[in-house]
């Protein structure tokens, strides 16, 4: 059998990136989510749990044994040297982690396997441990208006989360092939996922 495609899913926050994942999931695609992989590292008992804790001290860990995300995000936010020893800790392990969930796709006979990992194109390595790159892409003032709607932050708070992530002009030039998700319907989405789906071995029936 051969290798299979090995496909790096990104997009800004609020481009529809997860509804693509998941429409590539119907079509027999292995999900590697890398955000899913470091919400669970983060969790109670995760094995991020003791290294943050060494590193950043008991405040930043809740009563329960999880890392006090809201705390964490005031902090890598005005500090961006604790952003880069956070990294530190999460990304290898997130990288253990989605390698042996990798292996156990190709293992149960996936010929796609999707890493849909939000900052691909920030992360500098990433790139490398794929063959192809989708970016899914829509306007900036979608962006914004589709994560207060369903987040319920407010402007300012979506604009400083999109300025952690890379210009939209870098992730369109990181791409091999673009989805253009701004205002058009599920439908029409899914025509464009469809279209994709012979080049990365998998099957619309």
């Amino acid at each position: 059998m051969s290798e299979g495609i090995r496909l790096g899913l990104t997009g800004g926050i609020g481009s529809g990136k997860s509804t693509v994942a998941g429409m590539l999931a119907d079509l027999g695609a292995a999900i590697l989510d890398a955000d899913a992989i470091s919400r669970a590292l983060t969790a109670v008992h995760g094995l991020a749990i003791e290294p943050i804790r060494h590193q950043f001290g008991a405040e930043l860990i809740t009563v329960q044994g999880a890392l006090n995300r809201e705390r964490m995000r005031a902090l890598v936010f005005s500090d961006p040297a604790a952003r880069q020893q956070l990294e530190a800790i999460i990304h290898p392990l997130v990288g253990q982690e989605t390698a042996r969930q990798a292996q156990a796709a190709k293992d149960a006979g996936h010929r796609c396997l999707v890493f849909d990992v939000p900052l691909l194109v920030e992360s500098g390595h990433w790139r490398q441990k794929v063959d192809q790159v989708l970016v899914v892409d829509c306007l900036p003032e979608t962006q914004i208006q589709r994560v207060q709607a369903r987040s319920g932050l407010d402007r300012e708070a979506v604009i400083a989360i999109m300025a952690t992530q890379a210009h939209r002009q870098t992730r369109l030039q990181a791409a091999d092939t673009v989805i253009f998700n701004d205002n058009i319907s599920l439908d029409e989405l899914a025509t464009q996922v469809h279209a994709l789906a012979p080049g990365l071995r998998l099957s619309l029936v």
